[in-house]
């Protein structure tokens, strides 16, 4: 087999070219802290990386989810908190009320509960901090609750749809209640009127106990007041199944919140799992990438001596 002094020279000048390319490639890995930087320097690598930062980017949707659902719930709570207070505080009036004669004070009290209702109504009608109303389901735009002008009557026209967010991948939340599961409902317990019927609408049962306070006894009417009476008891009994009611929701909204920290917690630990395992994958293993750099370097020098070696060892050098 002959070898020509152009096929050492093309010899040399692959081995120096090579050299070059390999420590080029050991130099970018300590650069950029990257082994795998296109799919061709390890396509499974390559592959499980671009799984694994899926994954990723659906567990930070989650958490993103997650992050508006607190703030939602956050804000029904406190509203709820509110809601509470204000019933108190009327059923505190309302017993008060049995045990007033006169008709003016009767009126007062009246009076009194008649701005509880208006704040109870203002609070239903709450909206979040981008105008919409958080107890209309998903008609956001809309307010809730009104008020008939002449009879006073409040009725709900939101939605009865609650607002319900995904923040895990197989947990969905409703992180929003309507307005009757708040102002309109019972639970399970609530004390029944005599005729077996249950008094569970908020703003229906201050308006009985309004509307009889408001009411002119005459002196020595025993069948009057011994109807105020009945009807303070029915107001009574309803703002108690309201209170236990709203105390209910408010249980609820409280135990989703904490389950939100909980999914929060796994989701911390499924981040840092995911981003170890793409570590693993793609990330420049130090010590074996810097070996490996001053290898390829020392390889590189020694092909460039031999070439220039070679250089001496043609033919026509000899015979010069």
């Amino acid at each position: 087999m002959r070898l020509s002094t152009s096929m050492i020279y093309q010899q040399n000048v692959n081995g120096i070219l090579n050299g070059q390319s390999l420590w080029q490639k050991a130099g970018e890995q300590l650069a950029t802290g990257t082994k795998v930087t296109t799919p061709s320097d390890d396509p499974i690598a390559a592959s499980q990386a671009i799984m694994i930062g899926q994954a990723q980017a659906e567990t930070d949707q989650f958490t993103l989810a997650r992050t508006f659902s607190r703030q939602n719930m956050s804000l029904e709570l406190s509203v709820l908190g509110s809601i509470v207070n204000a019933v108190t505080t009327a059923s505190t009036e309302v017993i008060s009320s049995g045990g007033i004669k006169s008709n003016d004070d009767r009126t007062t009290q009246a009076q009194a509960l008649e701005g509880l209702k208006a704040q109870l109504l203002n609070i239903a009608n709450t909206t979040d901090g981008n105008g919409n109303y958080i107890f209309a389901g998903y008609q956001t735009t809309t307010a809730p609750y009104v008020q008939d002008p002449t009879t006073k009557v409040v009725s709900y026209v939101g939605g009865y749809t609650p607002i319900s967010q995904q923040v895990d991948s197989n947990r969905t939340m409703t992180v929003s209640s309507i307005g009757p599961d708040v102002f309109n409902n019972a639970t399970g317990d609530a004390v029944k009127e005599p005729n077996g019927s249950v008094q569970k609408d908020l703003f229906a049962t201050l308006d009985i106990a309004i509307n009889a306070l408001k009411t002119p006894i005459a002196e020595g009417d025993t069948a009057a007041q011994e109807a105020l009476q009945v009807a303070l008891a029915t107001a009574n009994r309803g703002l108690r199944n309201s209170l236990n009611n709203v105390s209910s929701v408010e249980s609820g909204v409280g135990i989703q919140s904490q389950e939100l920290d909980q999914l929060d917690a796994i989701g911390a630990d499924r981040k840092l799992a995911n981003t170890q395992a793409k570590s693993a994958l793609v990330d420049t293993d130090w010590v074996p990438a810097i070996s490996s750099y001053i290898m390829q370097q020392a390889s590189l020098q020694a092909a460039y001596t031999t070439y220039q070696n070679m250089q001496g060892m043609s033919l026509f050098q000899i015979n010069r």
